[in-house]
């Protein structure tokens, strides 16, 4: 399923079932359930959510510093030849990676910097790191779309969200948001594995991601979401 599909359809449902529940939609909850809904994801270099964090003037920023570092280390002296040759051979050919190999030593290069760098967001950070490196090495629809993740991921925002106000909200919105994803992903002809080693998968073969009946599933999908949010946050008022 598409991204804006994802978006649209998990952070609708959430915040609507949460707001049904009795539960207040502050505006950490929120950020949460739309970061929730695209996360699974994140294990796509071409994702919506990855593109979005690492665009496409990034890239060409990286590629022109590692020339640039390649450069460097050819004339620095930092190497005798002929290292200093194999040297910055192997930094500039790092340049010439495929977008999605490069998304993935950005998301590497901001975990490192996450843990080195931003104590002060204790364990924020910690967690944002743990996600993008976890993330750059797995395979797409792997580890991300189980229900390991969905359980991990809840228990994250638990933990670090305890003692802060509503922060049931968080865990609940973001669990739930993720769990969204998955079953979304699930309509799909590739279907999800939610229980790896066991090779049972959870696949309704409703449509295939980018076809013409894809889109009307999505379109269908997108239309009910829209419907139950009217009714939360409208028509359940005037009941």
């Amino acid at each position: 399923m598409m991204g804006k599909s994802h978006l649209i359809i998990s952070t609708g449902v959430t915040l609507s079932v949460m707001h049904l529940l009795g539960h207040e939609i502050t505006i950490p909850a929120v950020a949460v359930t739309v970061v929730s809904a695209l996360l699974p994801d994140i294990d796509e270099p071409n994702s919506l959510l990855v593109r979005k964090a690492i665009p496409e003037f990034l890239l060409k920023g990286l590629q022109a510093a590692l020339i640039g570092a390649a450069i460097y280390l050819y004339f620095a002296g930092v190497a005798e030849p002929p290292w200093n040759i194999a040297l910055s051979l192997l930094v500039g050919s790092v340049s010439f990676l495929p977008d999605r190999r490069l998304r993935h030593l950005v998301m590497l290069l901001i975990a490192l910097g996450l843990f080195a760098f931003a104590e002060a967001y204790d364990p924020w950070n910690v967690i944002a790191a743990c996600v993008l490196v976890v993330s750059s090495i797995v395979p797409h629809r792997g580890l991300t779309h189980t229900l390991y993740s969905v359980v991990g991921w809840g228990a994250l925002l638990y933990f670090a969200s305890a003692g802060m106000q509503d922060g049931d909200s968080l865990w609940i919105a973001g669990g739930m948001s993720y769990a969204l994803h998955l079953l979304a992903d699930s309509l799909t002809q590739r279907g999800i594995t939610p229980l790896p080693p066991l090779p049972f998968k959870l696949r309704f073969k409703l449509m295939s991601t980018g076809t013409k009946k894809g889109g009307a599933v999505e379109n269908i999908c997108i239309m009910l979401t829209l419907v139950l949010v009217l009714y939360a946050f409208v028509l359940s008022s005037w009941v």
